[in-house]
């Protein structure tokens, strides 16, 4: 069995720092906390789970301060968390079954699904696939500022064990603040860099600038297709706001240049036919939607697109051409995934109604 490093980089943390280290601690056999300038209780608390605890000037370099965190691991492997992250007692115990029997010597990089965001009920509403577990004597490396990645090759196994994110209130100002320190000394975006650098613009509603670093980047060519895929549903969400709705539709076709349509692709055509009331056009897409294979990636799944969302919409298209029936099972697949939605409620009672007449 294979030893593993926790290596944690963390600043303020002392509301959570403790829910992350229990639900880790007896997976792992040393825990590495890099402090960045915390001046609350953070490192107090930490001491009662470990004393290697690392000073780190912040300097606006995610990469630099992670890539220093896996310096100071010892053991086989390195686990990386941020003090946001929680791995369930259902994970942990896939954890430790992933560290008795995998057979490390041929593994260079274990990905592990990432729990991004939760509905009110629990419930995963996106997720996306990194690698958590690496093997130290590879020395992969952390690249970005912002939006940092880990570059990783050689023998990858992809598990089914999964963390999730909890975050406290979120500094939304942050990241933009680094990529424009970084813009304003001269630093040359990379296309990566670029699509992250738009997606900050779009949360700040600086449509047309985001539109601008978002048709850079699909013109570099450069990057991931879910990458591009998630560039061009992104464009088509800013030219929304700025009202275009001719360009939201051809960003969105654009999507389908990179691959077989996703779900969220195939949803987004189904709302353009449904708007235009052409409602066996709209069950199409929709239908699809449910139909496309959920693809093993390391870029964000949005899952209501490929469960209870196409179901909804089928069920309110199928209520217009009162196939009651129809629509009344569809909104029954969508109540198996969002039980208390209030509008799948609604509906079936309506439906329900219509049933019995």
């Amino acid at each position: 069995m294979f030893t593993i490093s926790l290596c944690m980089i963390v600043k303020n943390e002392e509301c959570i720092i403790e829910r992350c280290l229990d639900s880790v601690q007896h997976l792992v056999d040393e825990i590495n906390i890099i402090d960045t300038g915390s001046t609350d209780r953070t490192k107090d608390i930490v001491r009662s789970y470990t004393s290697r605890i690392f000073d780190f000037t912040w300097c606006d370099d995610f990469a630099k301060a992670r890539n220093f965190s896996f310096q100071q691991a010892t053991k086989d492997f390195i686990l990386w968390l941020d003090a946001d992250d929680v791995i369930t007692t259902e994970h942990q115990r896939k954890f430790l079954q992933l560290k008795q029997s995998l057979y490390h010597p041929n593994v260079d990089a274990v990905s592990m699904d990432y729990y991004v965001t939760l509905d009110a009920d629990g419930c995963v509403e996106s997720s996306e696939k990194r690698f958590r577990l690496v093997k130290r004597d590879r020395n992969f490396q952390w690249q970005g500022a912002v939006h940092e990645y880990l570059d990783v090759t050689g023998q990858l196994y992809h598990s089914d064990i999964a963390v999730t994110h909890l975050p406290r209130k979120i500094d939304i100002h942050r990241n933009i603040n680094i990529y424009e320190r970084l813009k304003k000394d001269g630093h040359p975006f990379s296309a990566r860099e670029t699509f992250h650098y738009a997606n900050e613009l779009k949360l700040h509603q600086r449509f047309l600038e985001a539109i601008n670093h978002y048709t850079s980047f699909l013109d570099s060519t450069k990057g991931t297709a879910d990458e591009h895929i998630e560039a061009c549903l992104n464009l088509a969400d800013c030219y929304q706001q700025l009202n275009d709705a001719k360009q939201a539709t051809q960003a969105i076709l654009q999507s389908l240049l990179y691959d077989r349509p996703r779900p969220e692709t195939c949803c987004r055509i189904g709302h353009f036919f449904m708007e235009q009331m052409k409602n066996k056009e709209a069950i199409y897409w929709y239908s699809q939607a449910l139909h496309q294979p959920i693809e093993q990636t390391m870029g964000i799944q949005k899952h209501a697109y490929s469960t209870w969302h196409p179901h909804f919409q089928l069920s309110l298209l199928y209520n217009r051409l009162r196939l009651f029936e129809n629509a009344h099972q569809h909104n029954e697949e969508a109540r198996k995934y969002k039980p208390k939605d209030q509008r799948i409620l609604d509906n079936r009672t309506y439906l329900l109604t219509q049933l019995k007449k």
